[in-house]
């Protein structure tokens, strides 16, 4: 049975340290990544407050294609390069929006959204696996912090898919 401790009070730093070690964890041992993207994806939206989705998608033939997630049904396909996730995969770097009805080709999956963080995951070998997407119904919800607490929990991730 896996049991959190309660994050709530902690500094951001040592939520997503804490998050970390979770995940390592939980995936370590597991060598299937369908099920390790799930139990990353299950552990980001139980654990992070003030979040309405987190999940995968995965570059298939030059689409992104829905994955693992934790939320409201989404987006099955989204083009590379279009909406914020796409672009995070064109540019290979992480992308974060503090209000969704201002970024131009937004792709809206959940009218509740209104910020999101995506990142990037790249293989050694340089090949683009897909992105973390992770949104929130508030506006400015994620900063620096969460950017390099999403981003290390990524990486992590990352180095388990490829």
């Amino acid at each position: 049975m896996f049991t959190a401790p309660d994050l709530s009070t902690m500094p951001k730093a040592e939520i997503y340290k804490n998050l970390a070690t979770q995940l390592h964890a939980l995936i370590d041992d597991e060598p299937d990544a369908i099920a390790n993207m799930a139990n990353c994806a299950a552990l980001i939206f139980h654990s992070l407050l003030d979040l309405n989705w987190a999940g995968f998608y995965l570059l298939r033939e030059n689409v992104l294609v829905l994955g693992p997630f934790q939320g409201k049904p989404a987006c099955i396909r989204i083009p590379r390069g279009r909406g914020v996730c796409g672009a995070a995969a064109e540019k290979r770097e992480t992308i974060r929006v503090a209000d969704v009805n201002a970024f131009a080709d937004h792709i809206p999956c959940d009218s509740a959204s209104q910020s999101e963080i995506v990142i990037p995951l790249v293989a050694k070998s340089g090949g683009l696996i897909g992105v973390l997407d992770v949104d929130s119904p508030t506006l400015s919800r994620f900063d620096d912090d969460d950017q390099r607490g999403l981003e290390g929990l990524a990486t992590i991730i990352t180095a388990k898919l490829g």
